[in-house]
């Protein structure tokens, strides 16, 4: 190996001759140029990295992982083979600028990194300078990149109100990976989930409508309108439509007709809407939003989908609390959905990740402090019988503030199930006597917990392979004067996440209402103008 002190950029000085003359002497000297000739084992040190970063304060912040990278290699260049710029540079620059085009982001342009490279398309020869500033530019900007489009932004997550730990990536790992598959591109080595490429995908359609124009506000119509009524402003919600590619073939009359009712089923279920087919106020709500709009709430999704660690385990649980849905996969394969309800804006439902350990039949329900000062307190003080009435009791606390519960039954606030997966926020799932929510197209009505629409559904999959609990004893648990908990044998992973813009398995493109507003704080830290 190498001393730091013997590695050097290996060149070769060759002499460049008027035309005129045949020489080039100044006071009796030759002048000569040093150039490149051989790119056959190109070094660097770390002095010429360290006078780099210095000379470029935009890669500081990767400066361990410039050591890294480069340690690994015995500082060895990685963006060169014996031909000169290796294709996987191209390859780089090629996905640098798709990502700037397609995301419209400016941040990542570096008109120097154009400059270098671009003068080795043009030139054959380069002094050493150029091919180091060449090579530690590469370096850096995929850095750059990697961190943004990997990691994402470097606002601290949780203060967006976002609790599930931050994946982790290795930089200068990545790069390497890219350098030693030289045919491949970049974007192969990704960490990034299917979810962030199906909806990455989606992006050019809405910069196309954008720069296409005619996007005015539709005039709300007074009542909806229905299968077979007529309007003038149906004609340019089918045009809308058609754009949008809900409705298969446009037309310009102004009659609501079948293939419009087909279209606007399937916009209405696109944006998590009660889906009649009548053209409403909530219906024109949604199709007046711009493309522009639409674009920046893909990324600001785009972005929460970067800080998504990698799963850990093929069966889990995953939760969208804007759409109001649970999902459960076996296997990594969805088994079974069903509707949810979430915390109000005032209580809102936190985003985190947990692992589910336990299921209580006929649980009891610790009221919490804020509910016992705000609701209970004053019931007590209007009505002496208001504990008796709501099935609950006292277990101790002050006369100011008594500790409650309410007791196993079928009024309990908890249903007749909950499922417990140990966290700071007290957030579960949980049964709830009041069913007919569940109908509704938004469901944001709790205190902050999650009530799930089939709990006894989703009580026979937790317990599918524990022949205990067969469907007699699980019927008389829940429905029991005291409570049965019960430990799963494996605990199942938990995700209570908080996405407005994906794509879903049949590939149609949603959206739903920021209803929490985590969308406009995290576009606040993303978009400057």
């Amino acid at each position: 190996m190498r001393s730091l002190k013997s590695i050097v950029i290996f060149i070769v000085p060759v002499v460049f001759y008027a035309c005129n003359s045949g020489e080039n002497k100044e006071g009796g000297r030759d002048k000569s140029i040093t150039v490149i000739t051989s790119f056959n084992n190109l070094f660097l040190d770390s002095l010429q990295l360290e006078q780099f970063l210095q000379k470029n304060a935009d890669y500081k912040n990767h400066e361990r992982q410039f050591l890294d990278f480069y340690k690994q290699r015995n500082f060895e260049y990685a963006w060169f083979d014996s031909s000169g710029l290796g294709e996987q540079a191209g390859n780089f620059m090629n996905l640098l600028g798709n990502t700037i085009s397609n995301q419209q982001d400016s941040s990542l342009y570096n008109a120097h990194l154009d400059s270098l490279y671009n003068n080795f398309s043009n030139r054959k020869k380069h002094s050493p300078d150029e091919v180091l500033n060449t090579e530690l530019s590469l370096t850096g900007q995929f850095f750059k990149y990697a961190s943004k489009m990997y990691k994402g932004t470097d606002s601290s997550i949780t203060d967006l109100g976002w609790f599930i730990p931050r994946k982790k990536v290795n930089l200068a790992a990545l790069l390497d990976s890219v350098i030693l598959s030289k045919d491949r591109a970049a974007d192969e080595f990704a960490p990034l989930n299917d979810a962030y490429k199906k909806l990455k995908e989606m992006l050019p359609l809405y910069y196309k409508l954008q720069q296409s124009g005619n996007w005015d506000s539709i005039t709300k119509p007074d009542k909806p309108i229905h299968l077979g009524e007529s309007s003038e402003i149906i004609a340019t919600v089918k045009d809308r439509l058609f754009r949008l590619g809900d409705l298969a073939v446009n037309d310009s009359t102004n009659v609501l007709d079948s293939a419009l009712f087909s279209a606007a089923k399937s916009f209405q279920r696109r944006m998590g809407l009660s889906v009649d087919g009548a053209v409403g106020a909530k219906m024109i709500t949604e199709l007046n939003i711009t493309p522009a709009q639409r674009a920046r709430q893909i990324l600001v999704n785009l972005e929460r989908m970067r800080w998504m660690t990698p799963k850990t385990d093929s069966n889990y649980i995953f939760v969208n609390i804007p759409e109001y849905k649970m999902y459960v996969y076996t296997a990594d394969t969805l088994t079974f959905s069903m509707n949810v309800i979430v915390g109000t804006a005032a209580n809102s439902t936190v985003i985190f990740s947990g692992n589910l350990k336990n299921i209580v039949f006929s649980p009891y329900w610790k009221v919490p402090v804020k509910i016992v000062r705000n609701e209970i307190v004053p019931g007590i003080k209007k009505n002496p019988n208001y504990l008796e009435k709501h099935n609950m009791e006292r277990i101790g606390g002050s006369d100011s503030l008594p500790s409650i519960r309410q007791k196993p039954g079928p009024s309990n606030s908890l249903g007749k199930v909950k499922f417990l997966f140990p966290n700071n926020y007290d957030i579960y799932f949980h049964d709830t006597p009041n069913r007919e929510l569940f109908g509704a197209a938004s469901r944001s009505f709790s205190h902050g917990c999650i009530r799930v629409g089939e709990p006894r559904h989703l009580a026979e999959y937790l317990l599918r392979n524990d022949t205990i609990w067969t469907k007699y004893r699980m019927d008389t648990a829940m429905n029991n004067t005291k409570e049965t908990w019960v430990t799963l044998k494996k605990s199942v992973p938990v995700v209570i996440a908080y996405f407005t813009a994906w794509v879903d398995n049949n590939g149609v493109l949603n959206f739903r209402k920021d209803i929490y507003g985590h969308d406009a704080r995290l576009a606040a830290k993303l978009f400057t103008n």
